[in-house]
């Protein structure tokens, strides 16, 4: 019983990773750059559902969605004013710009929200989930079954809008060749400030699960489970929505799985390792497909 319960407390956390894997995979599959402010747009999106909440007493579905909307619009700022003009530079100016926008975040939330942590009060208000089973009952937190439900939806209606849309199949031309698809009528511009704002508005929903489940914000909130939802967008196969989903999930039943049988200091230490592990011996990740380059 004590094995399940550690198992679904990872698929839970493994979750959260997928979904802002997902931002990653997907900035990275159609404009080709790694977007590491990422994980900086969870932080601030938590921020505004923090204030919306506790200090405006907004109701938190209200919340949610205007956090949303303004990380949809950071991102499409961030993308706008940093990564555009960048278009056509080399990958090195474009991490390092990353980088930048990423420290420029966070210091400018310790700024306006100090770097005192707030104690997020969770927005989910359903029962939790009692199962009887033979060896016993687990109780399963209302924050792991919206987490896991959540992150099925979203993966779901992710893969339906990429294959089966019109401005999906645009990602999908782009991802591809930007040249041949600009020439086949595709905006390219406008295909990459969606992926960016797609992405800008899963790190809010992804932001409120986290911190829903571990209630300590702060300005660097982010910064850590961003570097682990990148890791797990290379471990499933960078540019795959699949392979973030099924990175992401291995990824927190691994972190859980380390901290409770081996150590909580090493946790970390061991998933980067099998990261490590892996990609020696499938470079593009479990679903990540070779990339031929044409000379």
């Amino acid at each position: 019983m004590e094995l399940l319960s550690y198992l679904i407390n990872g698929i839970s956390l493994g979750s959260v990773y997928a979904i802002i894997a997902l931002g990653y995979t997907m900035v990275y599959g159609i404009a080709k750059m790694l977007n590491f402010a990422h994980g900086d747009v969870i932080m601030v999106g938590s921020y505004i559902v923090f204030i919306a909440v506790n200090q405006v007493g907004l109701p938190p579905v209200v919340a949610i969605l205007l956090s949303m909307a303004l990380c949809t619009v950071l991102g499409l700022a961030i993308e706008r004013f940093a990564y555009k003009p960048l278009r056509g530079a080399s990958s090195l100016a474009v991490l390092i710009t990353a980088i930048g926008v990423s420290y420029l975040l966070q210091n400018l939330a310790l700024l306006i929200w100090g770097s005192d942590p707030k104690n997020f009060t969770s927005v989910v208000d359903i029962p939790a989930l009692d199962l009887h089973l033979a060896g016993g009952k687990i109780v399963v937190s209302s924050e792991t079954v919206v987490t896991i439900v959540t992150a099925a939806i979203i993966m779901v209606a992710l893969s339906f809008f990429v294959n089966h849309t019109k401005l999906g199949h645009a990602m999908l031309a782009v991802s591809e060749d930007k040249g041949a698809a600009q020439l086949m009528g595709v905006n390219v511009n406008s295909t990459i400030a969606l992926t960016f704002a797609i992405g800008s508005a899963l790190a809010a929903v992804a932001g409120v699960l986290l911190c829903s489940a571990y209630p300590s914000l702060t300005p660097t909130t982010g910064a850590m489970p961003g570097i682990k939802a990148f890791t797990a967008a290379v471990f499933g196969g960078i540019g795959s929505i699949p392979g973030a989903m099924l990175g992401g999930v291995l990824l927190g039943i691994i972190e859980i799985m380390s901290k409770a049988y081996v150590s909580t200091q090493l946790a970390d230490a061991i998933v980067f390792a099998v990261l490590i592990v892996v990609l020696l011996v499938r470079p593009t990740g479990l679903l990540g497909k070779p990339m031929n380059e044409k000379v």
